[in-house]
Parts: structure tokens; C-alpha cells; sequence
């Protein structure tokens, strides 16, 4: 009788073993990277996407029950439409050395000296790093495009603005062309890369039009961006951040959007956060120009 249960009990010590044996690998794969790091939150429908990223952490709550989130839909029709003057955005940026980085859910540019920056409403906001998303996570009337840029400003107080750009598959982006051979050595891996000096001015300027027609048609689609208050659109989600979205939608080839897929990591190689609840604020389409 003492033997039949000590077979009984070791059987099921082998059982226990077996199911966890098996599990172990399951569970740490799915939570790091390629080179075995946690992962602490990724995109699309996964355990750890956008949908429950307020659940993930008590200091990322604000993902799940924050009102001013985004990105959002802009929209034309509900849009309110006000005539800009200077005080509302006026550019000021300078070239200054900088460095690529892989985040691993998003490429980066780091500027490391004083690269300028905007003001807004009186305040200035300098300019410290800017980043990719693939597709893009602002829709325009219900369109989303096929990238977006974020150019990422602090004022002194540490509150943020966002100067946003949408881009749809076209000739290829000048600024990427630039920084491709960058962006290819760090694919999938933790690296940045010293850049020299970069002019952030190259970030907003679409491509070279050689006709005078064509320039005046371009001046004229620039003259228009979204001003809204929302949030980051990673967590912790934090919100009081102020946007401005060009309405006009830039080019990027299909080479470009495939290389920024391929050089985050593969959780994030679809690095957009569905467009958020609009929640009754306000969306202001400004008549200023981000062209000097």
C-alpha cells in the first residue's frame, strides 16, 4: 500500500513538472523582445495591447480612464475653423549634432544640443526628439495614412507639444532617404547611431518642386493645421499634451514605411494606437502656415 502511493505521488510530481516544464518558455517568450527583454507593453490585439495598457500598471491608468486621450480622428466637419496669427505657432529651429535610436517600439532622432524649437501662444517649447509611427495613429476624416512623424517639444515647466505630420505612399521622404543607411543598421537591435549635425527644418519640408505653380498650389495646402489638447499615445498615456497636426499630407515610399516596420521590434513593427474618443473637446483648424 506505502509503495502504491508513493508511485501515485511521484506520478503526479511528473505531471506538475511536464505542465510547467512546457509553460516556462511559452510565458517568457511571449513578454521579451528578440534579445530575451521584458516587453512591458506592445500593439495590435495581444495581452499587453492598447486595450489593456490601463490594466497593466497602476501608473498607466490613465490609458483606460483618461478623457483627453489620442490620437483622434481630425475632422473637417466638426472642426472649428479660426483664422491664425503669428502667436499661435511660429517655427525656430537650428541645426545641432543628434543620434538615432532604436526604442524598440519606435525609431528615433535625439537632438543633443540646442536644435530651437516652436511657440505656442506665447510659450516656448524646445525641441528635443522626434519619432515614427507606422501606419499612422491620426486619422484625417476617417483616413488613415500609411506614416506619421511626432516632433516632440518641452517648455520649462516640462509640458509637452507634439508637432505632428501625416505621410501617404508617394515618392520617397527626403529626410529617410538621408538617415536610411542609419535606420538599416539597427534593425531589431537596442543601437543608436551618431547622426552628425541634423537641421529638424528637414523634417517639415516636403519634397523639392521645381514648377512655380506647383509651389504656390503647396504653400497654400501648408497653410493649415489641427490644434487640439490630448495625450501621449504610449503609456503612461499622460494627458495636457497640445498638438498640431499639418493638414497637409506628405509622401513616403513603400520601401521607407517596410525599412521603419522592419527596424523596430516585432511587437511594435505596427506601432499605431487606435484613434481614441473625441469626449466633447474641441478641435481647432488654424489658417497659419508652418512655411516661413
Amino acid at each position: 500500500m506505502v509503495g502504491s502511493n508513493q508511485i501515485h505521488l511521484g506520478f503526479i510530481a511528473f505531471t506538475f513538472f511536464l505542465l510547467f516544464w512546457d509553460a516556462s518558455p511559452i510565458t517568457a517568450s511571449k513578454f521579451t523582445n528578440e534579445l530575451g527583454h521584458p516587453i512591458e507593453f506592445e500593439f495590435g490585439n495581444g495581452d499587453r495591447g492598447p486595450e489593456h495598457w490601463g490594466d497593466l500598471k497602476k501608473e498607466w491608468s490613465t490609458c483606460k480612464y483618461g478623457k483627453l486621450q489620442s490620437p483622434i480622428d481630425l475632422r473637417d466637419d466638426i472642426a472649428l475653423k479660426v483664422k491664425s496669427t503669428f502667436d499661435e505657432l511660429s517655427i525656430s529651429y537650428k541645426p545641432t549634432k543628434a543620434l538615432m535610436k532604436n526604442e524598440g517600439h519606435a525609431i528615433s532622432v535625439v537632438w543633443e544640443g540646442d536644435a530651437g524649437g516652436v511657440m505656442i501662444n506665447g510659450t516656448e517649447y524646445i525641441l528635443h526628439q522626434c519619432h515614427w509611427h507606422a501606419p499612422s495613429e491620426h486619422t484625417m476624416n476617417g483616413i488613415r495614412y500609411d506614416a506619421e512623424l511626432h516632433m516632440i517639444h518641452k517648455d520649462k515647466k516640462n509640458r509637452v507639444a507634439v508637432v505632428g505630420f501625416l505621410y501617404k505612399i508617394g515618392k520617397p521622404n527626403p529626410f529617410i532617404s538621408e538617415v536610411k543607411k542609419a535606420i538599416s543598421s539597427m534593425i531589431k537591435k537596442p543601437k543608436q547611431v551618431p547622426l552628425g549635425v541634423i537641421d529638424p527644418r528637414k523634417m517639415k519640408k516636403a519634397q523639392k518642386v521645381h514648377q512655380d505653380a506647383a509651389k504656390r498650389k503647396m504653400k497654400k495646402k501648408t497653410s493649415k493645421f489641427y490644434r487640439y489638447t490630448g495625450s501621449y499615445t504610449t503609456p503612461p498615456c499622460t494627458e495636457g499634451v497640445t498638438w498640431t497636426i499639418n493638414k497637409q499630407v506628405h509622401t513616403v515610399s513603400p520601401s521607407q514605411v517596410e525599412l521603419l516596420h522592419k527596424a523596430v521590434y516585432k511587437y511594435a513593427e505596427m506601432n499605431s494606437r487606435p484613434v481614441q474618443p473625441l469626449n466633447y473637446r474641441e478641435v481647432k483648424l488654424h489658417g497659419s502656415s508652418f512655411v516661413k
